[in-house]
């Protein structure tokens, strides 16, 4: 198998756009080629496209060949839509990777979009009822927010956990998004803003969820060793987990501790061939405030039961144990679904240059990983990267 690296990658401004679906494409594949030097679109022989619901949200299927023709490539080998809701876009730079890996392809390119405002925002919300099994959760509007409202109160029963604790996530978020040019929200949120903002399911209120979100990313990917062709700081595929349990909220393993993605990072670790205290920056899936306490527990950086703890005392901000979504996260830059995982990665690859703002900025920072959750946090897939080749 070959060794795969990320040469480049562009994308758009998050947040409300007037800009259409397929104009979201061409604004984020402008910029792709624009940073990749020495290439060529007819050189991509491969492409996988993370859409999440453009059938509900633009009424659109069959989307990679549309984003083919938008960016100006033919693909010759590989061409597809992957669809894993909230890790849409992860398992599109999942596949990519086994394409270049496995020498089916010599050029891929891992795209992902989402345009998420609607005319009418009811619809909008309808269409995420259709996430959850939505003949036994969805028609009971278990949609995600209850969902994650259900998973936060048990942890608050269980181990503790305050509404404080949960804000503090939102504001250390909030915090790094003022300094992400391309983030949705812009303001710093302090804990009083995240309790008087209007309550979505108990005990989550607006800032201690993700935003409804339209963007658009893509990034380059080639095999390891014809890397420095096209850039002098490529960023290195070093390894991946995933892993699922149950569908349906009464088949799940837990709902107070995500046994798949504690596998997930078992599998990540393994297969990178690193350890948990190696890892610099980890851009995780705070969709929801209690997700990222939750995640800081699953990982093994917090014990159980105290990821609310972990927040409490600034162990996730840069320079504390794990530098947990300088990026700003889901929470400060909005959740485009099918975007979410490629401007993760794209923001390590700006991490890893040292090209991003100085005050999230982590130094010398040489390994990552990218996570993202989807469904009823059922499924869990995770990415390694390195800055050196491995």
């Amino acid at each position: 198998m070959r060794r795969v690296a990320i040469v480049g990658g562009g994308a758009t401004r998050c947040g409300k756009r007037e800009a259409t679906w397929r104009e979201l494409v061409q604004e984020a594949g402008k910029a792709m080629f624009e940073d990749v030097d020495n290439i060529s679109p007819k050189e991509v022989d491969a492409l996988l496209v993370g859409a999440a619901q453009p059938e509900r949200f633009v009424f659109q299927v069959h989307v990679a060949p549309m984003v083919a023709e938008h960016l100006g490539i033919t693909p010759r080998k590989v061409i597809a839509t992957t669809e894993l809701m909230c890790a849409s876009g992860q398992a599109a730079i999942r596949y990519a990777w086994a394409c270049i890996a496995s020498g089916m392809a010599d050029m891929a390119v891992a795209f992902g979009v989402e345009k998420m405002y609607m005319p009418d925002m009811a619809e909008a919300q309808t269409n995420m009822t259709c996430v959850l099994d939505r003949e036994w959760d969805g028609i009971n509007g278990l949609s995600a927010p209850p969902f994650f409202a259900m998973t936060a109160q048990r942890h608050m029963y269980e181990y503790g956990t305050t509404k404080e604790q949960m804000a503090l996530v939102s504001v250390k978020n909030h915090h790094y998004s003022t300094m992400n040019p391309i983030a949705q929200f812009q303001k710093e949120v302090p804990v009083e803003s995240v309790f008087k903002s209007p309550m979505i399911a108990p005990p989550l209120n607006l800032f201690d969820c993700s935003g409804i979100t339209d963007g658009a990313a893509g990034v380059v990917l080639v095999p390891a060793d014809r890397a420095k062709e096209y850039t002098d700081t490529p960023m290195y595929i070093i390894g991946s987990g995933q892993a699922n349990i149950g569908n349906a909220i009464n088949n799940l393993a837990s709902i107070t501790e995500w046994i798949p993605l504690k596998l997930a990072v078992e599998e990540t670790l393994k297969t990178a061939k690193i350890t948990l205290k190696e890892i610099d920056i980890a851009e995780l899936h705070d969709c929801f405030t209690i997700s990222e306490i939750m995640e800081y527990e699953a990982f093994g950086w917090a014990k159980k039961g105290e990821g609310g703890k972990f927040i409490e005392n600034g162990e996730p901000y840069i320079g504390g144990t794990i530098a947990a979504n300088p990026r700003g996260g889901l929470l400060g830059c909005g959740h485009p679904l099918g975007a979410t995982a490629i401007l993760q990665t794209l923001d390590i690859l700006h991490q890893f240059r040292g090209d991003v703002p100085k005050g999230r900025s982590v130094s010398d920072a040489e390994i990552a990983v990218t996570h993202n959750l989807s469904g009823a946090a059922n499924v869990h897939s995770i990415l390694a990267y390195s800055r050196t080749e491995k």
